[in-house]
């Protein structure tokens, strides 16, 4: 018989983990130099270093500072489902999203997704392998229309040495994505998929500050935050409905009390 859910009680265990940024890094492989991929190298300006400030890791910096590292970043656009870079790819440097979104994923043999995460603008990925030298640990993937601006990775790592003080904000970043890599981890590994599916609809619900909100993911691509199949997700759903924890219409989804639903 599948456990009980009560909402109230998932929401007080997310309370104390939900202060977690949902960013993580990224992926792939290939041998030889790294190749710089076809990008925008238009003349930086103090507009280019606006947009880098923008970003909390780069917002300390002094406008010079901006400028100049700016002036050593390529801005590239990517359309909606390309990548980025691959899981394995050796590392060309920091990659900066200044506008869309992006999702980074690890993906099986067999060819099925995980999410590690997804970073909408402005954000950072693949800091990492910047800092250690080994390839991109996974794939990054626009999942929109998105600018990227990536900073070289020599370049990049000289400009912290002369700021030390953009090392110590980074590491910072690092220390919060591996406590959502670990909540993560604490999911899929002593979670069943019915207790997943409940977080993340929970989670959606926090967001939307709602118990009723729009689904603005597939059933793939939950399947894909999850761990699972699409037909797993399908077949909760509608366990869930079933047993009067949740009311489905379109792509729209409410929370629902055992409680309330007798009244």
């Amino acid at each position: 018989m599948a456990p009980a859910i009560n909402w109230r009680n998932w929401a007080g265990r997310a309370s104390s983990l939900a202060m977690r940024d949902s960013r993580s890094v990224a992926v792939m492989g290939m041998d030889g130099p790294p190749v710089l991929p076809v990008c925008d190298n238009r003349s930086v300006n103090g507009e280019k270093g606006a947009i880098f400030a923008r970003n909390e890791l780069f917002s300390g910096l002094s406008a010079d500072d901006l400028e100049q590292l700016a002036a050593r970043a390529r801005a590239c656009d990517y359309r909606e489902g390309e990548v980025l870079f691959y899981e394995g790819d050796a590392c060309l440097g920091v990659h900066l999203i200044t506008a869309g979104a992006v999702k980074i994923v690890k993906t099986t043999p067999s060819g099925r997704q995980l999410v590690l995460a997804t970073q909408p603008a402005p954000a950072t990925v693949a800091e990492v392998p910047v800092f250690d030298g080994g390839p991109y640990p996974a794939t990054v993937i626009a999942t929109e229309a998105s600018r990227a601006y990536l900073i070289p990775r020599n370049d990049f790592l000289g400009f912290c040495k002369l700021r030390p003080e953009l090392a110590l904000r980074f590491l910072e970043v690092f220390g919060g994505r591996l406590r959502q890599l670990v909540f993560l981890m604490e999911r899929i590994t002593f979670g069943n998929v019915r207790q997943r599916l409940a977080q993340r609809l929970l989670d959606f619900a926090q967001a939307a500050g709602s118990k009723a909100f729009t689904m603005e993911e597939t059933h793939e691509e939950m399947a894909a935050h999850l761990g699972t199949v699409r037909e797993v997700v399908t077949r909760n759903l509608g366990r869930f409905q079933g047993e009067g924890l949740i009311r489905l219409n379109r792509r729209g989804i409410e929370l629902l009390d055992r409680s309330e639903e007798r009244r």
